[in-house]
């Protein structure tokens, strides 16, 4: 079973948001070994389900969606170098970008866990 802290907050198509924001343990787990990571650009505007990353896998590459409107205010460069860190600690290490939220509103159009875990489990 997918690994859901209860505290963070969680996007229909996967992402979770903190302070940061990354996949879920159950997208790692489906793009299985991740390969390379294209993160956005710091100071990048971004609009809540915009693509905002690419995750390729030695399945497929993905889109990675933001699940909040704002500004790239910090990447998560360790990820470029050791990209497996997705697979390793997905709610963890291996956050992608930090970023200043432009309508904190839309935090409230996210999943918590429990609607989160009911999405995963259709």
């Amino acid at each position: 079973m997918s690994n859901i802290p209860d505290q963070l907050r969680y996007a229909a198509s996967h992402e979770w948001i903190k302070v940061e924001g990354a996949v879920t343990d159950h997208a790692q787990h489906e793009l299985s070994d991740v390969v390379y990571v294209d993160l956005p650009k710091v100071g990048a505007p971004i609009a809540a389900g915009a693509v905002v990353a690419v995750i390729e896998s030695v399945k497929a590459a993905s889109d990675i969606y933001s699940p909040v409107s704002g500004e790239v205010v910090e990447v998560n460069g360790d990820l470029v170098r050791k990209p497996e860190l997705i697979n390793q600690d997905p709610y963890g290490a291996a956050w992608l970008f930090r970023i200043k939220l432009s309508a904190p509103a839309e935090l409230d159009a996210l999943k918590d866990a429990a609607a989160y875990k009911g999405l995963i489990n259709e």
